[in-house]
C-alpha cells in the first residue's frame, strides 16, 4: 500500500489542470489545496476538485505544515520566489519549466534546490516518454554502433505569438528547450559549438522558427529544428515531429501523430518496429516517480533536476542569441497573425478540433 501524499497546486491554468487530472487518477495524492489568482480558475477548481480547499493566496498552502509537496504551475515570472519560499517552508517541489523568467534567476533557483534536503523536479517530459527510453536502450545495447548524429524536428501550428507565454520566452525557448534537453540527454555531455538561423514569422518581434546545428563535447553532431509555424492557416492542419539517431552501424528513429508514437530500429542484429500510445506530456510518470521519492526518502535518479532545466534553458537562449546575430529576416505581416489568432480562438483549447473542420494538431 502506498502512502497518500498531501499536495497543494499553485497555478490552475492548462498545466495545473493536467496535473490535477493525473494526480486524481493515481490515487497516491490528496490534493489539499488549489491556488489561483483568477476567480474563474478558482471556480473551475471547485468543480473539478470539490474536496480541495481553493484559495487565492499561496501563502496559506506554504503555512500548512501537513502539506508535503507543492506544484508550481503559474507563469515563470513567479517561480523563483515560490521555489525559495516553498523550500523555506519545508516542501518538496514539482515545477513546470522554465524554473524562472531569466537565466540568472534560474541559477538562483538551482542553488536553492541544491542547498536543501527537500526534493525537486521539473517537467522535462520527453525524458519520461517510453519512446526516448526505448531508443536509449537500443543505443546502449550497441545496436547502432557509436552514437554519431542526433537530429530532432518539432514543427506544429502550436502556440502563436501573443497567446500568453511571454515570460517563458519565444517559441524556441518555451517549447524548444525540451528538444535542447533531450538531445543533451542522448549525448550525455554539454554542447560545444552551434550555429543558428531563425525567422521572424508574420514580422513578430521574436523569431518563431529556429534551426540550430553544431557539436557536443564528445564530437556527436546535432541539428534541432523547432517552430510553431507549420501551416497555421492551412485547411487541414498537420505537423512534422521526429527524432532520428544515426550511429556508425545503424539507426533508430521515432515519429508520432500526438496519438501514437512509432519507433523503428535498424540495428546490427535486430530490425524492430514498436508502436504504442504517444503518452502526451507523461505527467503521470513524473508524478509517480516523485511520489516514490517522497515515500521512500530516496530521490529517483530518473527525475529531471532543476539544474537540467537551467542548462536546457540557457542553451536555448544561447541558440536564440546566435540566431539574432545572423541574418534574421521578417516574413509575413501582422494581419496574417491576427487571422491565425482569431482562428485559434475558435479551436478547442487551441488544439484539437476546429468547429467547422476536423483538424489534427
Amino acid at each position: 500500500m502506498h502512502t497518500i501524499i498531501k499536495v497543494g497546486l499553485i497555478g490552475f491554468g492548462r498545466m495545473g489542470r493536467f496535473y490535477l487530472e493525473e494526480m486524481q487518477k493515481s490515487g497516491r495524492w490528496e490534493i489539499a489545496y488549489i491556488c489561483d489568482t483568477d476567480p474563474r480558475s478558482r471556480e473551475l477548481a471547485k468543480k473539478l476538485s470539490p474536496c480541495s480547499k481553493v484559495v487565492e493566496n499561496e501563502q496559506e498552502i506554504l503555512d500548512d505544515e501537513t502539506v508535503q509537496v507543492v506544484g508550481l504551475f503559474a507563469l515563470a515570472d513567479s517561480r523563483k520566489e515560490q521555489i525559495e519560499r516553498a523550500f523555506r517552508s519545508g516542501k518538496h517541489i514539482i515545477s513546470e519549466k522554465p524554473i524562472a523568467d531569466t537565466i540568472e534567476r534560474e541559477w538562483e533557483a538551482v542553488k536553492a534546490a541544491e542547498n536543501t534536503p527537500f526534493f525537486s523536479t521539473t517537467n522535462l517530459y520527453l525524458r519520461n516518454s517510453w519512446y526516448h527510453n526505448f531508443i536509449k536502450d537500443c543505443i546502449d545495447d550497441g545496436e547502432i554502433g557509436e552514437l554519431a548524429i542526433i537530429r530532432v524536428c518539432h514543427l506544429t501550428p502550436g502556440l502563436a505569438p501573443g497567446e500568453g507565454h511571454e515570460y517563458e520566452g519565444p517559441s524556441f525557448h518555451d517549447c524548444g528547450m525540451h528538444y535542447v534537453d533531450i538531445a543533451r540527454w542522448y549525448a550525455g555531455c554539454d554542447y560545444k559549438t552551434w550555429n543558428a538561423q531563425a525567422v521572424r514569422m508574420w514580422s513578430y518581434k521574436d523569431p518563431w522558427y529556429l534551426q540550430c546545428h553544431g557539436t557536443f563535447e564528445s564530437g556527436v553532431v546535432f541539428d534541432i529544428t523547432q517552430g510553431h509555424v507549420y501551416g497555421q492557416l492551412s485547411l487541414v492542419q498537420t505537423h512534422n515531429s521526429y527524432i532520428d539517431i544515426i550511429g556508425t552501424k545503424g539507426i533508430v528513429r521515432m515519429s508520432h501523430d500526438f496519438k501514437t508514437a512509432v519507433v523503428e530500429l535498424h540495428g546490427v542484429s535486430q530490425t524492430i518496429r514498436e508502436e504504442r500510445p504517444f503518452g502526451g506530456k507523461n505527467i503521470d510518470v513524473l508524478c509517480n516517480l516523485f511520489a516514490n521519492s517522497v515515500e521512500s526518502g530516496i530521490r529517483d535518479p530518473h527525475l529531471p533536476t532543476f539544474r537540467d532545466s537551467a542548462i536546457a534553458s540557457e542553451y536555448a537562449w544561447k541558440f536564440l542569441d546566435d540566431a539574432r546575430s545572423n541574418d534574421l529576416p521578417a516574413i509575413g505581416d501582422t494581419q496574417t497573425l491576427e487571422k491565425i489568432l482569431q482562428r485559434r480562438r475558435t479551436m478547442k483549447n487551441g488544439y484539437g478540433l476546429l468547429r467547422s473542420k476536423y483538424i489534427i494538431v
